[in-house]
């Protein structure tokens, strides 16, 4: 066959392949579907004549009758945040790994447009759901486990089991934030995060609040400064907010709940005249590509976001191929990254 064959502008079908390959029907299956079946010659044959037609097999079809897709799906928090990018590209690896597509949702954290996507997704049958659920608890989970389609949460741990989860030790991540702040000699450190409906945020401070009162430093003294989101803007904010503090109650170091926030409020430092660390030594969390990368290379408290993804991915499937899974939440353990950014020492 040395040329592609005129179909009139039709798609080619099966049928096509079948008659230009001079093979059954059957045999065109076998091709696609059990290729160890069919002799090597037959075979080439047969996706000679594929490629001659220009035939692509209809996924879609196939996956209605096996009753599920060859498609993994992770609903992500935040898409403007860089960390859940990188938590996505370990999830894509392990699906690449297991031959699998992967589709991406944003919820946007709105607990509306997460169900929206979880109940496009049941629908169109994936293989299984890994999502960063505005509420690790909320009801919709539990739906799409009733359904019978695996899923993992990632970054959250929901309280009840009843599915697979992982995610970093937040407790942990604050207090090795606040511990190093503490060691640089600082005594009046702000924590910049909210909202508090977020898990991760509530978490991380309290890790800060458990060393801090440890160390039998004055509760007042660390000083909580709320924000409406995680997000660069906020952060800019905030170190407004910072700044307007009569100078008796200015801290001297500020931990916020993520890299974002941290970066904004280094630029807010910046801009006003102010030097890092000198006048104010800051550490973020999460410790995305950007963080090293700053005009003032930023401390930050580094999670595994690619093994997250990939660990997240791995249940997921173990979920849906073995008939022994049992339910695990991973818990990963983060690390503290000093940069120039906390460099200097207090007094």
């Amino acid at each position: 066959m040395s040329s592609r064959q005129p179909l009139n502008g039709r798609t080619p079908s099966v049928k096509d392949v079948a008659a230009a390959a001079g093979v059954s029907l059957g045999t065109v299956s076998n091709v696609m579907n059990r290729p160890e079946m069919v002799s090597a010659g037959t075979r080439e044959r047969v996706e000679r004549a594929m490629l001659e037609l220009g035939f692509v097999r209809n996924e879609s079809a196939r996956q209605l009758r096996a009753g599920t897709s060859r498609t993994l799906a992770y609903v992500m928090l935040d898409g403007t945040n860089p960390f859940f990018h990188d938590v996505a590209q370990g999830i894509e690896l392990a699906a690449e790994d297991a031959d699998l597509s992967l589709f991406i949702c944003n919820s946007n954290g709105r607990t509306e447009r997460e169900e929206v996507h979880l109940d496009r997704l049941m629908q169109q049958r994936v293989q299984g759901i890994l999502i960063t659920p505005v509420h690790p608890d909320a009801a919709a989970l539990d739906e799409v486990a009733r359904r019978g389609i695996p899923i993992v949460v990632v970054d959250r741990t929901p309280s009840s089991g009843a599915f697979c989860s992982v995610a970093v030790d937040d407790v942990l991540g604050g207090r090795l934030a606040v511990e190093h702040l503490i060691e640089r000699g600082h005594t009046r450190v702000a924590f910049l995060g909210g909202p508090e409906s977020i898990g991760q945020v509530c978490e991380r401070l309290q890790g800060a609040r458990e060393i801090w009162a440890e160390s039998g430093l004055p509760a007042d003294d660390l000083i909580h400064l709320p924000t409406a989101a995680l997000t660069v803007g906020e952060g800019r904010a905030a170190g407004e907010r910072l700044a307007g503090l009569p100078a008796r109650r200015r801290p001297t170091a500020a931990f916020c709940a993520n890299d974002l926030l941290a970066l904004g409020l280094l630029q807010q430092t910046v801009g006003a005249g102010q030097r890092v660390p000198e006048d104010l030594a800051i550490v973020g969390y999460d410790d995305i590509e950007f963080a090293a990368a700053a005009a003032v290379p930023l401390t930050s408290v580094r999670q595994p976001r690619q093994e997250l993804g990939r660990a997240a991915a791995q249940l997921v499937l173990d979920e849906a191929t073995n008939p022994q899974h049992e339910h695990q939440q991973a818990t990963f353990i983060p690390e503290l990254v000093a940069r120039v950014s906390t460099a200097r020492q207090v007094g």
